[in-house]
């Protein structure tokens, strides 16, 4: 499953060129962040990611200006695909019980389709640009705020804070793919939308 495109040009993510998407670039992206997932990010080298790339290092820099920006647009643009998504998979619902199933479903498939990004996330968030790391933020709590706003509509006794805690309480859940998924993906799929549905009471 590619990631979207069109992106949107952000201010103060230096190097970066998120709206010049072409199959070159998210090509190298998916090399990097598969690399990243299995050495992390310090461990792997412009050199390494050249070669793997089929091109020298410096020839890198034709796409990228630096490995930090390559972590920073990769990173960007995987938060920027989940809450876009999210959003349109719950305007297409006729109410917060479909919503959620919606937003399991989204979940589920990117989770199972780009475990790599999911290591890299967790382990090099930190070594993120300031201005990047600032812009994940944002964006992962304007994607827990859609699914909070969904549990809250199912249930409307819930605390603000006691549904953005269930969204973050799922994620762990849908997010070990990397770790858990030792059956097929088919199977996988089943049994992480049985054990989500059945935390979020849909079941």
């Amino acid at each position: 499953m590619a990631l979207p495109t069109p992106r949107a040009a952000r201010d103060g993510l230096a190097g970066t060129n998120l709206e010049v998407v072409t199959p070159r670039r998210q090509q190298i992206l998916d090399i990097a962040a598969e690399l990243f997932a299995t050495r992390g990010f310090h461990g792997v080298s412009v050199a390494e990611l050249g070669s793997a790339c089929g091109i020298s290092g410096p020839a890198l820099y034709k796409h990228f200006e630096s490995k930090d920006a390559m972590l920073a647009e990769m990173l960007v643009t995987i938060s920027e695909t989940l809450l876009a998504e999210g959003r349109t998979r719950v305007a297409g619902a006729t109410g917060p019980r479909e919503a959620l199933e919606a937003l399991v479903e989204w979940h589920i498939e990117f989770a199972l389709e780009h475990r790599a990004l999911i290591v890299v996330q967790d382990r090099d968030w930190s070594n993120l640009p300031d201005e990047a790391r600032e812009r994940v933020r944002a964006l992962q709590r304007a994607y827990v705020d859609v699914w909070a706003t969904e549990v809250r509509r199912l249930e409307p006794g819930l605390s603000p804070e006691a549904s953005r805690t269930r969204a973050h309480v799922l994620f762990g859940l849908l997010n070990s793919t990397p770790h858990s998924g030792r059956l097929p993906d088919p199977q996988m799929h089943d049994v992480l939308r049985d054990m989500a549905h059945g935390a979020l009471g849909l079941a």
